[in-house]
């Protein structure tokens, strides 16, 4: 495997990172995953907004371009001969003094590297079990808003779901109410009208998130960001979750129980199936 490592490619076995990184010691950096399809990052102007968003409010520069860093995507891509697969973009704010202070941390580290994708079986979409995590995420706070490398809420969410035997958590927020999922956003549907957490929640604002925003006015299906208890689930006409790797994927169960099913789920899978070609 070839990676971008600060301005170079290299085989991964030279992909090293000093233990003095401030992203290895104290989370300080972003990442976003982007999915690569037919060889080009797909939404990347998205990706890359939220991206510096993040570096914006934590005072960190990200080191290359928008255009530059497109293009060593696809140049991955094509050095890999990996024309479908998910990319890794990760910036910290490299080496500084011995504290949580920034001071001296002058020179960002940025890598980027591919990872296989799942193939999307548009046939025969996956359906997921999910639980309700007892670890919460705080409302109305800044941080819940970036794809910082701190995720530890989000590991520990995801243990729970592993030790339920679930495939993902879903998150509340310091109020009792619904926020996200460890690694995508949830929709539920009540009434035809399609319902998604705010971002004041403590939700990700998650590119496929975003896409599914601008996909219902198109297909003339209501939808509106609400605040709401778990409970909603099960007595929600279908739940789906929004996700860069497996697109829009719909719940099958909440902590055990049957979710119902709606054809408004079909529906935004077979239009975002269009987006990405």
């Amino acid at each position: 495997m070839i990676v971008f490592l600060n301005g170079k490619f290299v085989p991964e076995e030279q992909a090293v990172v000093s233990i003095f990184d401030r992203g290895l010691l104290y989370g300080d950096g972003l990442f976003e995953a982007i999915r690569i399809r037919a060889g080009k990052p797909f939404r990347w102007e998205q990706h890359l907004e939220r991206l510096q968003q993040g570096a914006t409010l934590l005072n960190l520069k990200v080191p290359f371009t928008s255009d530059e860093l497109r293009k060593v995507a696809q140049e991955l891509s094509a050095k890999n001969q990996m024309p479908e697969a998910i990319l890794r973009l990760y910036v910290s704010r490299g080496v500084g003094e011995r504290g949580y202070s920034p001071k001296g941390a002058n020179n960002p580290f940025l890598s980027m590297a591919l990872f296989p994708t799942p193939p999307l079986d548009f046939n025969n979409p996956p359906r997921r079990k999910v639980v309700v995590a007892k670890i919460t995420v705080p409302a109305n706070h800044p941080l819940t808003a970036i794809k910082s490398t701190n995720k530890l809420t989000h590991i520990l969410a995801r243990a729970e779901a592993d030790a339920f035997g679930a495939d993902e958590a879903l998150l509340v927020n310091t109020d009792g109410d619904l926020a996200e999922g460890t690694s995508c956003n949830l929709f539920w549907i009540q009434n035809n009208v399609i319902f998604t957490p705010p971002i004041e929640s403590g939700a990700l604002p998650g590119v496929t998130r975003n896409l599914v925003l601008e996909l219902c006015p198109k297909l003339s299906i209501p939808i509106k960001e609400a605040a709401a208890k778990p409970d909603v689930l099960f007595t929600a006409d279908g739940v789906f979750l929004s996700h860069t790797t497996m697109g829009i994927v719909e719940v099958e169960q909440v902590d055990g129980k049957t979710a119902a099913r709606s054809p408004i789920v079909q529906q935004i899978q077979q239009a975002y199936r269009e987006c990405l070609g």
